[in-house]
C-alpha cells in the first residue's frame, strides 16, 4: 500500500476523480499541452492589439487618440476579466473547464473579427488621403460589430489567463523534490512561450494583416486556437486536477464583514483566545499588522447557529483565514506601484506604432509593417531573459550566494528601465517632429529611419522581462496557499489598470491641451502634436512612482506560515496588538 501511495499525488486527482498516478499524469508533457493554448492566446491577442491602431485610423478613419484608447480599453478589459475567470474557476468550473469554455469564446471572437474586416458593409468607404479628418468615419453599426468581436476576444482572454498558469503548475507535485524543481523552471518557460506567441504575432501575423488581408490573419487566429483546444482536450486523461477550495474573494469578504460586525468590540489581551479551527500543520501564526481584522476571530454568542459544529463564516473567521487576508492586504502597496509600468507599456503598441507609420521602414525593397516594429520589443524580452538565465543568475549566485535577483529587485529594475524608455521615446519624438516641421507636417512618410525608435522598444521590453517575472514570482510566492489564483488575478489587474490609466491620461491630456481643430499634445495627426511632451509626462510620473515603490518595498515584510511547533513556542499573551 505504501509503495502505491508514493506514486500518487496527495492533493490531485485524475480525470475519473481517483488519486492522480505520477507515472500516468502530470509532468512536462501535460504542461506543454497546456502551454500550447497560451501561445495561441498570445498570438491572437497580441497580433490583434499591436496592429489594431493602424486599422482604426487607416480603415475606420478614427482620430489617433480615439484609436489608442480603443486599443488600451480592449487590453485593459481583457486582463480585468481575469478576475471573473478566476472566480468561476475557483467556485464552479475548475481550471480545466474554464480554459476550454473561454478558449471557445475567444475562437468565436476572432472569427467574428475576421468577418467584420472582410465584409465591405462593415467598414466605411476607402479614403484616398492620409488626413483622417477629411475621411468618413465608421458608423455606429460598423463600430458595434467591431466592439462585439473585440470584447468576445477580451472575455476569452480573461478566462484563459486566469487559469492557464495555475493549471500548468497543478501538473507538478510540490512535495516531490524533482517535480518541485521542474515547477521552478515552469514560470520562465511559461513566459518564454508567451514571448514566442508574441514574436509570431508581431512578425508573421502582422505581415499577413498588411500584405495578404486582415480577415485571413484573424481567421488564422481562430484556426490556431481551435487546434490548440483539440490538443488540450486530447490530454484530458493525462492531466492532474486540483479540487476547488472555493473562491478566495468570498473568503476575503467574509473576514471583512465579520470584522465590521464586531468593530466596537475590544480585542482580547491573549491572542490565544481568538477562534482557530484550521489544522495545526497549515496554521498561520498571528501577526500585529492590520489588527482591525483580528476582530473577525472574536468568538461571540450567535456565531454558531443552532447546533452547528462550525460557525457562520460571515460572523466568525479563524485566525488563519484572517492572516491570509492580512497577507493579501500586505501585497497591495507593491501592487499599486507597479501599475504605471503597464501604462508606459501601452504606449509601445499605440502611439509608438503610429510614430512608426509616419517614418521610413524600408530594408532594401522590403517595407516593414508599422506594427511589426514591436518585434524589437519582443526581442528585448527574449534577449534579457536569456542573458539573465545564462549570465546574471550564475554570476549573482557566485557573488552573493543567491540564484539571481529577488522578486522585488526585478520589479525595481523593470520600473527603472521603463523610465529610461519613456525618456528615450521623448527624445526620439523631438527629432521626428523637427523633421516633420522642416519637410511639411502633411508629408505621409518622413525622411527619417524608423530604427530611431528601437531604444524605446528595447528599454521597455527589457523592463517587461524583469517586471513580469518579478511580479508573477512575488504575487504567487508571497500569497497564502489557498489564494494562489487570487494572487495571479491581482497581478494581472496591474496590467489591466495600467491600460485604463493610459486611456484616462490620454483623455485628460487631450481635453486639457487640445483645441477645436484637432491640435494639442495628442493631435488627430501626430505630426501636428507634441507627443514628446506626453512621453515626458509619463517619464516624470514613472520617476515619482519609483520613489514611492522603493518606500513600499522597504516597508514590506514577507509573511511566513509557522509550523505548530513554532506556534507552541510563543508564550500566552506575548503577541498582542
Amino acid at each position: 500500500m505504501s509503495g502505491k501511495m508514493s506514486w500518487t499525488v496527495s492533493d490531485a486527482v485524475d480525470y475519473k476523480g481517483y488519486p492522480a498516478d505520477k507515472s500516468k499524469t502530470g509532468g512536462w508533457v501535460s504542461a506543454a499541452m497546456i502551454l500550447g493554448i497560451e501561445t495561441c492566446e498570445r498570438l491572437s491577442t497580441m497580433g490583434i492589439a499591436v496592429n489594431l491602431v493602424t486599422y482604426l485610423g487607416g480603415t475606420m478613419h478614427l482620430p489617433s487618440a480615439t484609436s489608442a484608447n480603443i486599443v488600451t480599453d480592449f487590453l485593459g478589459t481583457s486582463f480585468l476579466l481575469c478576475l471573473l475567470g478566476g472566480f468561476l474557476a475557483d467556485s464552479f468550473l475548475g481550471r480545466y473547464k474554464t480554459i476550454v469554455i473561454f478558449a471557445f469564446i475567444q475562437t468565436l471572437g476572432t472569427g467574428t473579427l475576421a468577418i467584420s474586416t472582410k465584409l465591405p458593409q462593415l467598414r466605411p468607404p476607402r479614403c484616398h488621403t492620409h488626413i483622417v479628418s477629411e475621411c468618413k468615419q465608421a458608423n455606429g453599426l460598423q463600430m458595434g460589430i467591431l466592439y462585439l468581436a473585440l470584447y468576445l476576444i477580451a472575455l476569452g482572454t480573461g478566462g484563459l489567463k486566469s487559469s492557464v498558469s495555475g493549471f500548468g503548475t497543478d501538473q507538478f507535485d510540490e512535495k516531490d523534490e524533482k517535480e518541485k524543481t521542474q515547477m521552478a523552471y515552469f514560470f520562465n518557460r511559461f513566459f518564454f512561450f508567451i514571448s514566442t506567441g508574441s514574436l509570431m504575432a508581431v512578425t508573421v501575423l502582422v505581415y499577413i494583416q498588411d500584405e495578404v488581408g486582415r480577415s485571413w490573419a484573424y481567421g488564422l487566429c481562430s484556426v490556431s486556437m481551435f487546434t490548440a483546444i483539440l490538443v488540450l482536450l486530447a490530454g484530458t486523461k493525462r492531466y492532474r486536477y486540483k479540487k476547488s477550495l472555493g473562491s478566495p474573494i468570498v473568503h476575503i469578504f467574509q473576514v471583512i464583514v465579520a470584522a465590521i460586525r464586531k468593530r466596537n468590540m475590544d480585542l482580547p489581551y491573549d491572542v490565544g483566545m481568538l477562534y482557530e479551527n484550521s489544522p495545526e500543520a497549515s496554521r498561520i501564526h498571528h501577526t500585529d499588522q492590520f489588527c482591525f481584522l483580528d476582530k473577525a476571530a472574536i468568538v461571540t454568542e450567535g456565531d454558531f447557529e443552532g447546533n452547528a459544529a462550525t460557525p457562520n463564516p460571515w460572523k466568525l473567521s479563524p485566525v488563519t483565514r484572517v492572516e491570509e487576508v492580512k497577507m493579501m492586504a500586505g501585497l497591495l502597496p507593491v501592487w499599486a506601484t507597479t501599475i504605471i509600468f503597464w501604462t508606459t507599456y501601452a504606449q509601445m503598441i499605440t502611439f509608438s506604432v503610429e510614430q512608426a507609420s509616419t517614418m521610413k521602414r524600408n530594408i532594401g525593397g522590403f517595407q516593414i509593417p508599422a506594427g511589426s516594429l514591436t518585434v524589437f520589443f519582443v526581442a528585448a524580452i527574449l534577449i534579457t531573459l536569456g542573458l539573465y538565465d545564462r549570465l546574471i543568475m550564475p554570476f549573482w549566485k557566485k557573488l552573493k550566494g543567491k540564484p539571481g535577483f529577488t522578486n522585488l529587485q526585478r520589479i525595481a529594475l523593470g520600473l527603472v528601465l521603463s523610465i529610461l524608455g519613456m525618456a528615450a521615446a521623448a527624445l526620439a519624438e523631438m527629432k521626428r517632429l523637427s523633421v516633420a516641421k522642416s519637410v511639411g507636417r502633411n508629408t505621409a512618410t518622413l525622411p527619417l529611419t524608423v530604427f530611431l525608435l528601437i531604444p524605446q522598444f528595447f528599454l521597455v521590453g527589457a523592463g517587461e522581462a524583469f517586471i513580469y517575472t518579478g511580479q508573477l514570482d512575488f504575487f504567487i510566492t508571497e500569497s497564502p496557499k489557498g489564494m494562489k489564483t487570487m494572487s495571479t488575478g491581482l497581478f494581472l489587474t496591474t496590467i489591466s489598470l495600467g491600460f485604463f490609466v493610459s486611456s484616462f491620461l490620454v483623455s485628460v491630456v487631450k481635453k486639457v491641451t487640445g483645441s477645436h481643430d484637432g491640435r494639442g499634445w495628442l493631435a488627430d495627426n501626430i505630426n501636428y502634436g507634441r507627443l514628446d511632451c506626453f512621453y515626458g509626462l509619463l517619464a516624470i510620473l514613472s520617476l515619482i512612482n519609483f520613489v514611492i515603490y522603493l518606500i513600499c518595498a522597504t516597508w514590506y515584510k514577507p509573511s511566513k506560515a509557522k509550523s505548530s511547533l513554532e506556534m507552541e513556542a510563543v508564550g500566552n499573551g506575548e503577541d498582542k496588538c
